[in-house]
């Protein structure tokens, strides 16, 4: 008989505000809306002074600011007091089951809790029980390695998907502890839906997920004996950079590199908070992440990416038709510019088709990479004043389309992911490239709620 242990799974000595006020304390994910500084300032105004997870999180959109040393200064003074001014309850020994209604009246279940970091990898074709699902930028962790080196406390944002087609792990679970009273139940800020939990911590509730998960186990191993349990369905690079500051610590603290020792196995840096979420929920949704180019022309942009991947390139009438064709397609992808003050909507047909364990983002983004390289090239070897051209990637057609209005701002928009063989694809062909599927739309993101110490 297994162990949650031999899974990867540590029940966490959770924390929650004694006085909860979901929709002041709970922020979405810090890697949303990374172009739209007026979408957190909002959320500052919402949160005003009361206790709030912004104040312990460093939202990305002022992750290359000046000021960053400062920020983490202070937010590593705001955990500090937040632990010590009696914000959080006594901490409890427990998973949180969760049920998220987003804006769009989808139900989503989660089953919060601990993952221990020996049993992740991100490095393509792992064995390891949890595995990455999309390329990691190595040079994106240490700036994040900053951010959680030394933070006394951790609120996840991070995301698992079990493939679970029976429902049984997180949504089994739910139908256990739901008559219960909840943690916490209230609505989220900016119009971002609600969220209710429950606790997980009866000694026949940890029994079933541990049963549950063996199961799991079970039907994914491999003649190798390995099994692929979970994948990283968002916050691949905070579970990276997790994963990087464990590394680090082990090799500081000599005593917790046997992995089997009382030092290692109670060590808090060892692990990380995540959600875990069934790739078959029926109020998950997989969404492209879709791309905004800087500083490059709009029209020998596309036509490069037309003789790069075949095909053809027509223009459209309006954004409705744009999104909408591009939703409906397995490789069209949608442009969005200006042209002599007017804003221009173009498709881009591809020959070649996605199918099966072949995704269209897996050969648009080497094609799209090439470009940037070549451009960038050009303005080097120039030595010309120009900005070089740069890349950001985006969630939600709506916020494509403004940028892409933007003067020198190129909107793309992907089209949809398909879930259905999703574990199928990275088992066979490895992590997808970066940024290539969304679980669901920017303000459906997980939101911090949950807290943990973690140097402290």
């Amino acid at each position: 008989m297994k162990t949650l242990e031999n899974m990867g799974v540590k029940i966490p000595d959770l924390l929650l505000p004694a006085n909860i006020e979901t929709e002041t304390w709970s922020v979405v994910a810090c890697d949303q809306y990374t172009q739209d500084r007026d979408y957190w300032t909002q959320v500052q105004k919402t949160a005003g002074n009361k206790p709030s997870t912004l104040n312990i999180i460093l939202p990305e959109v002022y992750l290359n600011d000046s000021d960053k040393t400062e920020r983490i200064k202070k937010i590593r003074e705001q955990m500090k007091n937040y632990l010590s001014s009696g914000v959080f309850a006594p901490e409890e020994k427990e998973m949180v089951y969760v049920e998220r209604k987003t804006a769009y009246g989808r139900v989503r279940k989660g089953l919060v809790t601990a993952i221990d970091l020996e049993t992740y990898e991100w490095k393509p074709f792992s064995k390891a029980l949890i595995r990455a699902t999309e390329a990691t930028i190595v040079e994106r962790i240490p700036p994040r390695m900053e951010i959680r080196n030394g933070a006394p406390l951790e609120s996840p944002h991070i995301m698992l998907l079990v493939s679970d087609e029976k429902k049984a792990l997180v949504e089994g679970t739910g139908e256990r502890v739901k008559g219960g009273k909840p943690l916490y139940q209230g609505n989220l800020m900016m119009n971002s839906g609600s969220i209710s939990g429950w606790a997980v911590k009866a000694e026949s509730d940890i029994e079933y997920v541990r049963s549950t998960l063996e199961g799991l186990f079970e039907k994914n191993k491999e003649a190798d004996g390995s099994s692929f349990l979970f994948a990283v369905g968002d916050g691949n690079h905070s579970l990276a950079t997790a994963k990087a500051v464990w590394d680090e610590y082990k090799k500081a603290h000599p005593e917790t590199a046997d992995l089997s020792s009382r030092e290692s196995l109670e060590c808090a840096v060892r692990y990380a908070l995540v959600e875990i979420v069934n790739i078959y929920d029926d109020g998950l949704t997989f969404e492209p992440i879709h791309r905004v180019v800087f500083n490059a022309e709009p029209a020998s942009f596309v036509e490069d990416l037309k003789n790069s991947l075949g095909g053809k390139v027509a223009l459209v009438n309006d954004e409705k038709t744009l999104s909408e064709t591009v939703s409906k397609s397995t490789a069209s992808f949608g442009f969005v510019y200006k042209k002599d003050g007017k804003e221009v909507f173009a498709l881009l047909d591809c020959e070649k088709k996605s199918s099966g364990s072949v995704l269209a983002v897996s050969f648009f983004q080497p094609a799209l990479d090439e470009e940037l390289k070549n451009l960038n090239a050009a303005v080097e070897k120039a030595g010309s004043a120009s900005e070089k051209v740069s890349i950001d990637y985006i969630h939600g057609d709506k916020e494509v389309f403004r940028l892409g209005k933007m003067d020198s701002a190129i909107g793309i928009l992907l089209p949809p992911v398909d879930k259905s063989s999703f574990f199928d694809t990275i088992n066979s062909n490895g992590p997808l490239p970066r940024k290539s599927f969304s679980m669901g739309e920017a303000d459906e993101k997980r939101f911090y709620l949950e807290c943990r110490r973690l140097f402290s």
